[in-house]
């Protein structure tokens, strides 16, 4: 069975789920490692244009800058907050966790961690993205599904219900070179 079961989280409603189906997993004797990525500084980084004589400008103002500074690390402080606080819920379940916060982008960051990490398996959220939304907007599940050294559980999202799918989720199972089944 599986030994070191990474667990991504985001913060959505639908980490809840996940977790659960972390904690049923891992009763099996497994390690848990809680993991959310922090988007980089840049990410959400104002920048208000303005149209003059000259061509577009930028308003590009060091009290803009350090506003943005202190809310990104008050995010990161709320998210690192957040994630001991799920660790400690593990841990009360007699569970072996440990939580990481990795900064950069959601799939690349997963899978680095994961490899560093030395999972035998990953377990996510799916928002259930399909077609044009997903193609404009990407997809975090399928980029690690693609990308990831491990086989990869997908728990589906909330969004997921109106299309038949149970309340808790249904879980589907990837392994990198083989397309998941939808169940």
């Amino acid at each position: 069975m599986f030994q070191r079961i990474l667990v991504a989280l985001e913060g959505s409603t639908s980490s809840r789920n996940v977790l659960e189906e972390a904690i049923a997993l891992a009763k099996a004797n497994a390690r848990l490692n809680l993991v959310t990525v922090i988007p980089p500084m840049d990410v959400g980084y104002p920048e208000p244009i303005y149209l003059s004589m000259e061509g577009m400008q930028g308003v590009w103002t060091s009290e803009l800058y350090q506003s943005h500074i202190v809310s990104w690390q008050q995010r990161k402080q709320e998210i690192e907050h957040w994630l001991r606080s799920q660790t400690e819920f593990v841990h009360r379940q007699g569970l072996k966790a440990e939580y990481d916060c990795p900064l950069g982008t959601a799939g690349t960051a997963l899978c680095e961690v994961a490899t560093r990490w030395q999972a035998d398996l990953i377990i996510m959220g799916r928002r259930g993205r399909t077609g044009f939304s997903e193609l404009l907007l990407g997809s975090v599940s399928n980029y690690v599904m693609h990308h990831a050294p491990c086989s990869v559980l997908t728990v589906q999202g909330i969004g997921q219900q109106a299309m038949g799918h149970s309340a808790k989720g249904t879980p589907s199972i990837a392994t990198p070179g083989i397309t998941p089944k939808n169940t």
